[in-house]
């Protein structure tokens, strides 16, 4: 009898569910994607922790295409579980999840240190951190623009106060939303927590993975226990810059619905968006952007080097400012 794949069993998953009453349906599905998600990690050689939109997709992309040219993977495949191993049990599995909205928490509190010892604790667990405020602006995208219905409706199910993705303002999703930015800064300091009192434990930045691509993707592949040339490591990230995963977007290249081009007209829906580091300061006014910089100075734990970019942001202002003074 033939082993269903991660993905299919996903699917079954949602069609069973789909036509039940709504209560039951969530409850079932809650139930049934957390074991799901608590079998992908336990067999997985690393767990990705990251929230949505802290570059989990495009770490994934640039893992898969390093597998894709090694072993002759399809350029369309991303590997986000087992889609690899199934082909090529030489291919390690890795398993990326958030470890907090819905069934995903399963794998988040198997991983507290209040939470029994198992099998996960002693595995490679990587936080990809990313700047709260850049994550803000770019949830809300996600989440009004690209998310699927059914994650939706489990998330909102958790929620005090529901989100309409409809009628939500910016200003009212980042900053009062029970999955804004005060939820978003709770969440990084949880998992520094996390991270800390794992033996295997280690924290990545998104901002790192921008700057210094090339070395933090072999960070990551030390953490895999994988091996790969400086050149296939080049290579990977020439194929996962902005520039090309974006026309390759465009183009309706990739198959998976991570993946794949929402709405060509508005390029705020796309998965591909920006990428800019510090982006969320062309969104607001100077007064909210002191006022949600504020809130991560006070409440950010200082272990990611985030905390007082407000001071940092005024310091090179200046600079530019006198620097544009002298020239003039």
């Amino acid at each position: 009898m033939p082993i269903l794949s991660d993905a299919v069993k996903k699917i079954l998953i949602i069609a069973g569910t789909g036509p039940m009453p709504r209560s039951l349906r969530i409850r079932s599905r809650e139930r049934l994607m957390a074991d799901l998600e608590l079998g992908i990690a336990e067999r997985a050689e690393l767990l990705i922790i990251g929230h949505p939109k802290s570059g989990n997709t495009w770490l994934k992309a640039m893992l898969s295409r390093l597998y894709q040219v090694r072993f002759g993977m399809p350029d369309r495949l991303v590997n986000k579980s087992d889609e690899y191993s199934r082909r090529n049990p030489e291919i390690p599995r890795m398993a990326a999840t958030n470890g907090c909205y819905s069934y995903e928490g399963a794998v988040g509190r198997a991983l507290t240190p209040e939470a029994d010892d198992n099998p996960l604790k002693h595995k490679a667990v990587m936080l990809l951190a990313r700047n709260p405020l850049d994550i803000s602006v770019s949830w809300y995208m996600q989440f009004t623009k690209r998310q699927s219905a059914r994650k939706q409706e489990l998330i909102n199910h958790n929620l005090d106060r529901p989100i309409d993705r409809r009628t939500v303002q910016m200003w009212d999703f980042v900053r009062h939303s029970e999955i804004g930015l005060p939820f978003l800064i709770d969440y990084l300091n949880t998992w520094a927590r996390n991270i800390e009192a794992l033996p295997r434990g280690t924290i990545v930045r998104y901002e790192d993975l921008r700057h210094q691509t090339a070395a933090t993707l072999a960070r990551v592949l030390t953490l895999m226990g994988a091996s790969f040339s400086d050149e296939e490591i080049q290579a990977a990230v020439e194929w996962g810059s902005f520039e090309n995963l974006r026309k390759l977007e465009v183009e309706g290249f990739f198959r998976q619905g991570g993946m794949t081009l929402r709405n060509k007209k508005d390029e705020e829906s796309f998965k591909v968006r920006r990428a800019k580091v510090g982006g969320y300061r062309d969104y607001f006014s100077p007064d909210q952007v002191a006022e949600l910089e504020q809130l991560v100075n006070e409440r950010l734990s200082p272990v990611f080097g985030y905390t007082h970019v407000g001071a940092e942001a005024a310091a090179r202002d200046k600079v530019q400012a006198s620097d544009q003074a002298r020239v003039s």
